[in-house]
């Protein structure tokens, strides 16, 4: 089950109370906290899930330096097989200089765009739990500040 599944057995349990005067309701406990510990269990595999991220934002930024330092590499041999004259080494140091000006710019841009993508995807997924965190810590202060009011009722 996921944490938005969850949190919408938490919704129908506090709609399925019974209501007493002054904005209380009466909830089953029980039900309300094996909501909980369901939550709990599936709060590791979202933090799982955002680990696996992190470490694909590793993978593009090494096959980001792994294709410039191809791409650098081939405008190296390209210059070197091109020294044969002096105007044809004159244009072929141009052009490597071209090749690795682009290479170094293209490895750049994609490791900005894996950071911004990684980041992006970090920050739904930190959001998204903070929401989820929030969310189980206002069920449990609403819960605690019933449970005295539930115990008085009861006494009378």
């Amino acid at each position: 089950m996921t944490i938005d599944e969850l949190l919408e057995q938490l919704d129908e349990i506090l709609d399925s109370g019974f209501k007493i005067p002054g904005k209380k309701t009466v909830v089953d406990i029980e039900k309300l906290r094996a909501v909980v510990d369901d939550i709990r269990l599936n709060i590791p595999a979202e933090i799982k899930q955002a680990r696996g991220i992190v470490s694909d934002r590793a993978d593009i930024i090494t096959n980001a330096k792994r294709e410039a330092d191809g791409i650098i590499r081939n405008a190296e041999e390209r210059a070197k097989a091109m020294v044969a004259q002096e105007e044809i080494t004159k244009l072929a140091q141009e052009k490597a200089a071209e090749i690795i000006a682009t290479a170094q710019g293209k490895s750049r841009n994609m490791r900005k765009a894996a950071q911004d993508f990684v980041d992006d995807i970090m920050r739904r997924a930190d959001e998204g739990l903070s929401a989820n965190l929030a969310e189980v810590r206002k069920t449990r202060a609403a819960l605690k500040q019933q449970l005295p009011s539930a115990a008085q009722k009861i006494e009378e």
